[in-house]
């Protein structure tokens, strides 16, 4: 039997179908919930029971090391009685902004030997609504989807670009080295709820994993067409040099804010090589370079044992738990919310 499902101190209110977790039934509701993997891995959706009983679906653990003590994870629950959630933000989707579009590749430029960035267009005098930082689904011909962040800002809204690594045995990623102008996707977008809060000047830590720069481009070049002042600090790492892929964009930024901060992070090459670089992970440069995270704001964006070991390094560094937000990148298909 269905249960009905409440936000707590509102009059929010809807159902959640035998089967359906919390966070499906809010999105299939018209309410956006804190997300983005849907998999219990980023700990995007972890909330409290205000009152009501819940159960992992088919056995899911109902937390994870991300949660608060009290919490669990929404995209893994689902109610046994009627329920009132305590979730960390919430708001009424605009239900104009989900659509699906038959998009057509224009460019396919290969940025790094195993990273594609490929550019797509939208059909003439169509427009897509979404936050930076928010993701895509291409639709593949099985009827599975793969999840992308979108790399343009949202001003750039008659396309997508997409930073796609070729990951060895991938279904899809296999298949886009093929792709050449002309060809068609069908994508549906915007999916995710990135949760940074656009009136916040805290000083902001970046912290990207390879093409977990994606949606931090996103996000910073959203800022620099608003004129957004704020203390900015970039971590970006990979193997080898050749993975930190777009350079120029970085340079951007730094000529836009002066005081913006870039750490390049190189974790396959020796110390005495890297030069201006860190030579190490992500997490032990930002464990290097940030004195004290008091007071900040930390947005991380990569595999989920990247993000997992930046979220420790920030905790040690004093970061309130509330203000680390992430977005993991979990390889493989994914079925759409809502």
């Amino acid at each position: 039997m269905s249960h009905r499902v409440a936000l707590e101190a509102t009059e929010v209110a809807f159902q959640a179908a035998p089967g359906q977790s919390l966070l499906d039934a809010a999105l299939h509701a018209g309410i956006e919930l804190p997300y983005s993997c849907r998999k219990g891995v980023c700990g995007s959706c972890a909330g409290s029971i205000a009152a009501g009983d819940v159960t992992g679906l088919n056995g899911a653990a109902v937390r994870n090391d991300t949660c608060l003590p009290g919490q669990v994870l929404f995209c893994l629950c689902t109610p046994t009685t009627d329920v009132v959630l305590r979730p960390a933000s919430w708001k009424r989707l605009d239900p104009s902004a989900r659509k699906t579009f038959t998009a057509k590749v224009y460019s396919n430029e290969l940025a790094a030997p195993d990273v594609s960035v490929l550019r797509l267009r939208l059909p003439a005098g169509q427009r897509a609504k979404f936050q930076a930082g928010q993701y895509l689904q291409i639709r593949t011909e099985d009827g599975s989807a793969r999840c992308y962040s979108m790399a343009n800002p949202p001003q750039e809204s008659d396309g997508a670009t997409l930073h796609i690594r070729h990951v060895p045995g991938g279904k899809f990623s296999a298949r886009v080295a093929q792709l050449v102008p002309g060809d068609l996707l069908e994508i549906e977008l915007p999916f995710g709820n990135v949760a940074l809060a656009t009136d916040d000047m805290r000083p902001i830590v970046f912290v990207a994993g390879g093409t977990g720069f994606a949606p931090v481009k996103s996000i910073l070049d959203d800022m620099l067409k608003k004129r957004v002042q704020r203390d900015i600090t970039l971590i970006w790492g990979a193997r080898e040099p050749g993975g930190l892929y777009l350079r120029a964009a970085v340079g951007r930024w730094q000529k836009q804010w002066p005081g913006f901060r870039f750490v390049a992070a190189l974790s396959d090459v020796p110390a005495d090589a890297v030069g201006d670089a860190f030579a190490g992970r992500v997490d032990q440069a930002l464990h290097a370079t940030c004195a004290d995270l008091a007071g900040h704001v930390v947005y991380c964006c990569g595999s989920p044992p990247m993000v997992s070991a930046v979220r420790a390094a920030a905790n040690e560094k004093g970061l309130a738990s509330e203000d680390f937000h992430a977005d993991v990148f979990v390889p493989g298909p994914s079925s759409a919310p809502g």
